[in-house]
């Protein structure tokens, strides 16, 4: 089941108010480009990745430069109006961390719904069936492997409706999915159309965001893995 982007009843009241606007570029956004923040019981920042926590809350820009500028800045003290309210550097490592379990959440969810599929054959196979709408690779993946799914990718941008490529993302490396999903690690994956597969697509989209990694281009390790 997907995270329905609504707030619980009185639980963001001063969010509405003041709208969507992270407080260190000061510049509006959507769910999708911004992180909601709140400070917990104990004065101590956590992010609200789901919007569903209570209390006042506060919006930085998802991308990791952003919300280190605002903890170095201690902005969080005068957006949530908490003299108390404590987030040291290990906030950011946190973000990275929590947006990593949700897409690995959100994988598995979609795996269950028959709308995540992995394994070379079948990845290359939904891509050139345009059934994929996304496709996975491990950081260290062989870059044969890569390359046959980026050449599919790029044949089939031919012949779709946009003529857009498919996005291709690289996250984690196999020990590292190993952790996260356990018996559902992967080397290549895809996700596929319906609503659980376009989760892990929204998901992935948002970590990528973060982290500020390049996407994949067809064809070609030329882009080299994405920063960790």
């Amino acid at each position: 089941m997907l995270i329905e982007d609504r707030d619980p009843e009185g639980a963001i009241e001063d969010d509405a108010v003041n709208g969507r606007m992270c407080i260190v570029t000061r510049q509006s956004g959507t769910p999708e480009t911004l992180i909601r923040f709140v400070a917990g019981p104990d004065g101590r920042v956590v992010a609200d990745l789901k919007k569903q926590l209570p209390g006042r809350g506060c919006w930085v820009t998802a991308e990791r430069p952003v919300l280190e500028k605002a903890i170095a800045k201690k902005l969080f003290v005068r957006a949530l109006k908490k003299p108390e309210a404590v987030a040291g550097p290990e906030l950011a490592d946190e973000v990275d961390r929590l947006l990593s379990v949700q897409l690995g959440g959100m994988m598995n969810m979609a795996r269950k719904a028959a709308q995540f599929v992995s394994g070379a054959s079948k990845v290359e196979q939904a891509v050139r069936g345009l059934a994929a709408i996304a496709t996975f690779h491990a950081v260290d993946a062989a870059a044969d492997g890569v390359r046959k799914i980026d050449q599919a990718r790029k044949a089939m941008s031919f012949v779709a409706s946009d003529g857009q490529e498919i996005p291709s993302f690289r996250f984690f490396t196999e020990a590292e999915m190993e952790g996260l999903l356990g018996q559902n690690a992967f080397i290549h994956a895809c996700a596929l159309a319906g609503q659980a597969g376009e989760g892990v697509v929204k998901r992935a989209n948002m970590l990528e965001r973060y982290r500020g990694t390049v996407p994949a281009r067809a064809v070609g390790a030329e882009t080299g893995l994405p920063t960790q």
